[in-house]
């Protein structure tokens, strides 16, 4: 027998295999587990057989209660050539076993599941002693996020912490070495900041244990956007984890080996380690299984490696031995990939790469993030208001900031915490956090709490020798465990350096020691001090000329080193002249940059081009920057009083109403909308009352009944309105804590109290919002209980609220039959309040015959939208009015009632039978279905939002806010133009902000699948499961012969013999809608916040408008010369339809459901239905793609119920649950 190798002969013989060839890595566990089909009892064992807990599914388990599967696992890929085999502990940290309450089994987990890989790698290595087997230990990701909040309220929320990572990987580590492992391997880094935990501890274990283990670190590229879930680019991430030196960085899992070229091809280019992928089996199909076959993907991965792409590779989820083997046996004698020399540079990494080379141009690091430099950032950290505070930063960036510098040093500040709160909502933030943190203390500590909230590289700003060699070397160590870039200050024991040879003397002794302990000489960055010049006193003079003195013995010593300073010192004598002070730093910088000068801590956006300074305030400023004459201060202090001031226009505004009396100033805000002296004018009227509540109910509701006056009389229009409504919000909200301080119970009357709700099943509430907002301008109290709400729940809300009035709302059909019931409960209840109903598919009509009749206690009363509402309210609440209103509606809904009563016996429908024999009949012997770029689905995710846009339909955005009449005619109509200019210019702006801070997502999956029509239905085949879809035909009676159309027409019969195809999609632009609106809501900006919803809805329908455009040139083809203006599209006139499940051409909304199984679209893109099949979010379009040049739109009308009898029959569901979902159809 073969003598065992120790771990030291083992790691020397797999560096040595990676010279010689691809080294194979096994495949998936968890999809070798699953073919074993276990259940709870195989992975309770006897051990853990009287657990409480269900373990079914905790597959790293299985190394305890079954070990006998996890040697067999490992056993196939070693005999299917596999040279690592990854050990089972995926999910073997604390904080995945806590969702088994298995935590304290962690440890144990890893070291058993090391020592099975072991023996099953000893054994093989026995077998063939020339090719030795390796154990990978595997580190999983864990299920949380260092990077990102799980809460949506709170971007600043996290539910683990950089240390608990560490103390979690550190005990897996462990485990993996005493069982035997010979690498560590960093697997599924999703995140990059818990990547980085797991380096730190892994260094920190091998430091304990005193060996020299190498470390691969494999992360996952999420989706098409080539970023990890974190958001981080693959340079970026490349950057990020470089400090570890790993054995080999690559990619695994999230995408098939197609899929993933382009980011192994990257990696490749610029990892200076070897570089490994172990994709998965291509994309999961709809039912979550991976399709793809040994051969199909040994066949890709034979070229990634001809490409030179490659040292080690294997397979992730969907992959078997059968896949490891063909992939052993494709790659057969390809040579390895040759480890690239990548010139030196300072790499740097936010969510993107920025990597500072020898020829790069001067770096600006944005300043401003600096509680000691800017008193309006300190002022916003002090208040805590971070959302300014990170507008601040994003201004940096804006302004062409590459790196920000975050300073929190000041004496009233926990400065530790505001650090590390501000850091991780700047992680929330891809517009700020895209570029690389400067993290800026005097205070260590504070510099590495914020270390472990940063998943990019960093700068740490800064470190010295002020406390003697030890602590310095102590200090720079950790910044290299955390895999941070370092700004050394010149300073030393004896103080800051004043002199050009102590900046020298500083310098070089700081860079000596650190390239000693392992330092890349292009993360060390020098800031020699720069001092303030021009101050009177002699001995400063120098200080320009030292500082750039030491720049050009830095670049010519010190080899690859960078330089930085804090430029705003040299002129802080001039503090208050902002125009000298911005032509000092650009003089200064001019003669540095030339020196060596790398980065320079500036105000990006206030930095005066050299060429454009005065030709006397430049030549003044460069005599004291060189110190070229002896009176050069008091030269520039002469030139200077010619250049005082701030510099800049600004622009004013005509504040005439400013001057009138408060209770005017009020009105004149209210009608205008301005919230601007909002709070400062109801200050003044709250001292002018007697009493708080007076202002409220004197100047503030006179306002409003102006605002309701003007609205009523047309004169001002519903977008007005709500700008009013955000005005009032503010000042009430203002003024509640002194009537509460009060403690006299002093309320405002209402004048009634109003119930709205949209019903169970739906998530629209555009309109309801709006009506609420109107009503709650002219002093009703609104009680909304917002969507999806059940009826139990209104009628108790309404009983314990002793409501005045009950408003329902729905935008869908099924919302209908929710109407009638809580009509009929309100009967049932003996209710005695009116019922308002309203939406979408509401009618007078569908209220006169199908809701009124359920309730008769009191008035039920369709109103058409917001600018009915008041009217209707008020007449219903004036006991004067209200009996001949109520008597008149009442005699209005039972003529409606007979009339359609009328036409329905005069109505005589075509027989089913006949109407399916008169379908439409197409030429399909001569036509040939065009076939689609792929079968199956694709997703599109973080769809740029800009692509969008023009795509859009104006129209419905306009009589969203009851605005009447078709854009662009609307802003020149005579009555209601202005308000629709102005509504239109807060539209875009709003629209600029969502695009540009990218404040909602996009996201969207589509597919198409082989099938053909029979009878009604079209029978889909292999790639859709073999699912039918189903739909219905008119029935209506038709002249000349017409044809009684049916969806399935469009589609190639069975019997034609020809191959055609269906297509479906479902599209969004909600993501972040809802808790966007919400949180301008809950700032009493109701405009705010209706805008953003529909804004979101018309996105979401441009959306759907795009991605058909695309389809039919380029995913199906079948018009790839298209040309349409967006008036066209919006009319239609293109070849194919995207029909939708629930309007007029497939009106039964069930069907949905079929559609969201063949796109998986909840799993996807988080597009989910209600019980009533409501998309949720409710900005979600969805549908089906027909290609046939003939297809077009039509209604399906009225039909019998022979048809649903025969719909029943053909989908299996039950005739009553799709009479009721058809209602509106049958006749």
């Amino acid at each position: 027998m073969t003598e065992q190798l120790t771990r030291t002969q083992r790691v020397a013989a797999l560096r040595a295999a990676l010279t010689q060839r691809i080294l194979i890595l096994d495949g998936a566990m968890g999809t070798m587990i699953q073919g074993y089909q276990l259940v709870e009892s195989n992975f309770r064992g006897a051990r853990f057989a009287t657990t409480s807990q269900l373990l079914a599914g905790n597959n790293d388990l299985l190394t305890l209660t079954a070990p006998e599967i996890i040697t067999e696992i490992h056993a196939s890929y070693l005999a299917a050539g596999a040279d690592i085999v990854e050990t089972n502990t995926f999910n073997s940290t604390r904080a995945s076993q806590a969702d088994y309450g298995l935590e304290e089994l962690a440890y144990e987990l890893n070291e058993e599941a090391a020592k099975l890989a072991r023996a099953a790698c000893d054994a093989a290595t026995q077998n063939t002693p020339n090719k030795p087997r390796f154990v990978a230990g595997i580190i999983g990701p864990t299920s949380k996020t260092a990077s990102l909040s799980p809460d949506v309220n709170d971007p600043g929320f996290r539910n683990t912490s950089f240390d608990e990572l560490v103390d979690d990987y550190s005990n897996s580590a462990r485990g993996l070495i005493a069982g035997g492992a010979d690498i560590l391997m960093i697997e599924t880094a999703f995140d990059t900041l818990n990547a980085k935990a797991g380096i730190f501890a892994a260094h920190r274990v091998l430091d304990e244990l005193e060996l020299d283990l190498p470390i691969m670190i494999s992360g996952t590229i999420t989706d098409a956007s080539g970023r990890t879930l974190s958001g981080q680019t693959v340079e970026a991430f490349l950057n990020s984890v470089a400090h570890a030196k790993p054995l080999s960085v690559g990619f695994n899992c999230a995408l098939g080996a197609e899929q993933l070229r382009p980011h192994i091809a990257e990696t490749s280019s610029l990892a200076e380690c070897y570089v490994s992928a172990h994709p998965n089996a291509g994309l999961p199909n709809e039912f979550g299984e991976y399709d793809q076959s040994p051969e199909e993907m040994a066949s890709i991965i034979k070229e990634f490696a001809s490409s030179g792409f490659l040292n080690v590779v294997g397979g992730c989820c969907g992959t078997s031995p059968e896949h490891i083997a063909a992939i052993a046996e494709a790659i057969q004698g390809i040579p390895p990939r040759k480890i690239p020399t990548i010139k030196p540079a300072c790499r740097l990494g936010g969510l993107e790469a920025f990597n500072i080379k020898a020829d790069s141009l001067f770096v600006n690091v944005g300043e401003r993030t600096n509680v000691t430099g800017s008193a309006r950032f300190a002022r916003l950290i002090r208040e805590e208001n971070y959302d300014e505070a990170l507008e601040v930063a994003r201004e940096q960036v804006a302004a062409g900031a590459q790196i920000i510098d975050i300073n929190m040093d000041e004496g009233m500040l926990d400065s530790e915490a505001a650090m590390v709160r501000f850091l991780k909502l700047v992680a929330a933030e891809p517009e700020i956090c895209r570029v690389p943190i400067m993290v800026d203390s005097s205070k260590w500590q504070i510099i590495e709490e914020g270390l472990k909230c940063i998943q990019g590289k960093a700068i740490v700003n800064s470190i010295s020798l002020k406390e003697g060699d030890a602590e310095f070397i102590e200090k720079a160590k950790l910044c290299l465990a955390y895999g941070a870039a370092v700004v050394v200050m010149a300073f030393d024991e004896d103080g800051q350096a004043d002199s050009l040879a102590r900046k020298k003397q500083i310098c070089k002794r700081s860079y000596d020691i650190l390239i000693s302990i392992g330092f890349q000489a292009e993360d060390i960055i020098f800031d020699p001090n720069i001092f303030a010049i021009a101050t009177g006193i002699d001995e400063h003079n120098n200080y320009a000329v030292d500082f750039i003195e030491a720049c050009k013995y830095i670049k010519a010593e010190l080899p690859g080193a960078l330089i930085s300073g804090g430029v705003s010192n040299v002129s802080f004598s001039f503090r208050g002249n902002n125009l000298v002070r911005e032509a000092i730093h650009s003089v200064f910088l001019f003669h540095a940059i030339k020196a060596g000068l790398t980065m320079g801590i500036v105000n990006a956006g206030q930095l005066a081009v050299y060429d454009d300074i005065p030709v006397d305030l430049k030549k003044a400023v460069e005599d004291v920057v060189l110190n070229r004459t002896a009176d050069g201060t008091e030269q520039l202090m002469t030139v200077a009083q010619n250049y005082s001031g701030t510099g800049g226009i600004i622009a004013t505004e005509d504040l005439a109403w400013r001057e009138q009396n408060v209770e005017k100033r009020l009105a004149y805000a209210l009608v205008k909308g301005i919230t601007k002296f909002i709070e400062e004018d109801t200050e003044q009227a709250r001292l002018n009352a007697e009493r708080p509540i007076h202002v409220i109910e004197g100047p503030l509701m006179d306002g409003m009944n102006e605002v309701g006056d003007l609205f009523g009389s047309g004169k001002m229009f519903l977008p007005q309105v709500v700008k009013s409504a955000r005005v009032m919000k503010q000042a009430v909200a203002y003024l509640l804590p002194y009537i509460e301080a009060e403690k006299q119970g002093g309320e405002v009357k209402a004048k009634g109290k109003i119930l709205l709700a949209t019903v169970k099943g739906d998530v629209h509430d555009i309109g309801k919002n709006i009506v609420g907002v109107v009503l709650a301008c002219n002093n009703y109290e609104i009680i909304d209980l917002g969507v999806m709400v059940p009826a139990d729940k209104i009628l108790k809300t309404a009983i314990e609220e002793n409501v005045d009035i009950i408003g329902l709302s729905g935008l869908i059909t099924p919302s209908l039959d929710e109407m009638v019931h809580v009509a009929s409960e309100m009967q049932r209840l003996d209710f005695n309040v009116p019922l308002l109903i309203g939406g979408a598919t509401t009618s007078k009509a569908h209220t006169a015959v199908k809701i009124e009749q359920h309730y008769k206690n009191d008035a039920t009363v369709y109103v058409s939208d917001a600018s009915r509402s008041v009217n209707v309210v008020s007449t219903l609440l004036n006991e004067a009015n209200k009996p001949d209103f109520a008597n008149d509606l009442r005699n209005e809904y039972a003529m409606i009632r007979e009339r359609t009563a009328n036409r329905k016996s005069k109505r005589e429908l075509v027989d089913y039978r006949a109407a399916n024999r008169a379908s439409l009949k197409l030429d399909w012997d001569s036509y040939t279905p065009p076939t689609p770029a792929f079968t199956g689905t694709k997703v599109l995710e973080d769809y740029p939002l800009e692509k969008l846009i023009d795509y859009i339909d104006w129209t419905p955005f306009f009589i969203t806010w009851s605005l009447a009449g078709k854009y662009p005619a609307i802003l020149s109509d005579e009555k209601v133009g202005a308000a629709a200019r102005d509504l239109f210019k807060d539209a875009q702006e709003m629209l600029t902000e969502i695009v540009q801070h990218k404040l909602i997502t996009a996201r969207a999956v589509f597919g198409f699948w082989e099938g053909n029509s029979v009878g009604n239905d079209v029978h889909l085949g292999a790639s859709a499961d073999n699912k039918n879809i189903h739909f219905l035909r008119q029935q209506m009676p038709k002249q000349d012969d017409q044809p009684h159309l049916c969806l399935a027409d469009f589609v190639a019969p069975k019997e034609s013999g020809k191959s055609d195809y269906l297509g479906g999609f479902a599209v969004t632009a909600g993501i972040g809608a809802e808790a966007l609106a919400k949180r301008y809501q809950d700032d009493n900006n109701d405009y705010a916040s209706l805008m953003i919803k529909a804004l979101a809805d018309r996105l979401a329908e441009a959306f759907a408008e795009h991605l058909h455009a695309r389809v039919r040139a380029e995913y199906w083809a079948y018009a790839p010369d298209e040309s349409l203006s967006t008036e066209e599209l919006i009319s239609e006139r293109y070849r194919g339809i995207r029909p939708a499940p629930g309007y007029p051409a497939c009106p039964e909304h069930s069907e949905k459901e079929t559609l969201f199984s063949l796109l998986d679209a909840e799993k996807e893109i988080g597009i989910a239905l209600t019980d009533s099949y409501a998309m949720t979010p409710a900005a979600s379009v969805s549908g089906y793609y027909f290609s046939h040049p003939d297809a077009r739109y039509f209604s399906v009308g009225k039909i019998s119920g022979e048809q649903v009898e025969d719909l029943a029959s053909r989908s299996s569901r039950d005739f009553t649950l799709l009479s009721r979902l058809l209602a509106p159809n049958l006749d």
